[in-house]
């Protein structure tokens, strides 16, 4: 029998992070060569994997990686089945080299069959993790963004998010990140309501009715206050007419309130606002640019970035193990 010595070992564990007697194991059975062993130890990790298949992989780690010209990053979560596994220093650091590698790809799949290093594949190197951690590991979310200016921001390790921006600026990092906090946050779907289809608007709107008309059933039941219906749920639906009609109808219920004329122009505008927000509900839930701003709700988002200056949002993505 050929004897394995510490050194051995200790080199074994470097190159796969597999525990000492694994890797004293995989070394006896290779009869000390360290590419045999690493080959069992592929091996060993292809066999959990198959096991391990159907399991759920909700953990993990969302790390992002920007290039050194701030035009292009990208996000990855590596994912596992537990915390435990998730929270391990070593977990994160091996995330962080995915993303590394990651950022020179265009898509998850050639991402996948990257180099890892001189001996594997991503896919191989997450096959032979599998092994070394006992638990099904796979790359979940996979996002790239180019744009003049990309900013990022993490929440903990489980949500995150790329902006990109029309331009570099001396708020471009600020402005990038703070907007990726409201990406991370708030779970935008596209940038502006002027991505909606038609079809789209109008389906969504007589679903939305028909939740509140079911839901003012059992309040009224409980003799509670009704929702209020909207007539509208986007900004693409207020058309010029839609908002002369809204203006006439507000400058009818001032006249019979009795409030004198004079004053009409200083009220209209906030009776206008309270339209539009009571009928974009749709907007502001899915539109990054129309949402409120976290960090000051008097504006939105297009009103936030417009006030650092004149680059405009012009991308982005968002990662998400929850």
């Amino acid at each position: 029998m050929v004897k394995i010595t510490a050194a051995q070992v200790n080199e074994l564990r470097k190159k796969t992070g597999a525990g000492m007697m694994d890797c004293k194991k995989a070394l006896v059975e290779a009869e000390g060569n360290i590419e045999e062993a690493i080959g069992i130890l592929r091996k060993k990790g292809q066999k959990i994997a198959e096991k391990r298949a159907d399991r759920d992989s909700s953990e993990g780690a969302v790390v992002s990686q920007i290039n050194d010209a701030k035009t292009r990053g990208v996000i990855v979560s590596l994912n596992c089945e537990t915390d435990f596994v998730a929270n391990n220093d070593s977990y994160s650091a091996m995330a962080k080299e995915m993303a590394a590698i990651a950022i020179n790809y265009d898509t998850k799949e050639d991402f996948l069959a990257a180099a890892f290093n001189s001996e594997m594949t991503v896919a191989e190197k997450l096959i032979e993790q599998t092994g070394v951690i006992g638990e099904k590991l796979e790359i979940g979310g996979f996002e790239i963004l180019e744009a003049p200016f990309v900013g990022t921001y993490i929440h903990g390790k489980k949500i995150g998010a790329l902006v990109g921006l029309s331009k570099d600026s001396d708020s471009a990092a600020e402005v990038s990140k703070s907007v990726s906090m409201q990406v991370a946050s708030m779970g935008a779907t596209t940038l502006s309501y002027k991505d909606f289809t038609p079809e789209f608007v109008a389906n969504e709107t007589q679903a939305r009715i028909a939740v509140i008309e079911k839901d003012n059933i059992e309040l009224g039941r409980l003799g509670k206050t009704l929702k209020n219906i909207p007539q509208y749920i986007s900004m693409s639906q207020l058309t010029p007419d839609v908002l002369e009609a809204a203006e006439q109808a507000a400058k009818a219920e001032l006249k019979a309130e009795g409030k004198p004329e004079q004053i009409w122009d200083r009220i209209l505008p906030g009776k206008m606002e309270r339209f539009i927000s009571d009928n974009t509900s749709l907007d502001q839930e899915k539109c990054l640019l129309d949402q409120n701003f976290i960090m000051d709700e008097k504006k939105n988002v297009a009103q936030y970035v417009a006030s650092k200056g004149d680059a405009a949002v012009v991308g982005f993505k968002r990662v998400t193990l929850v």
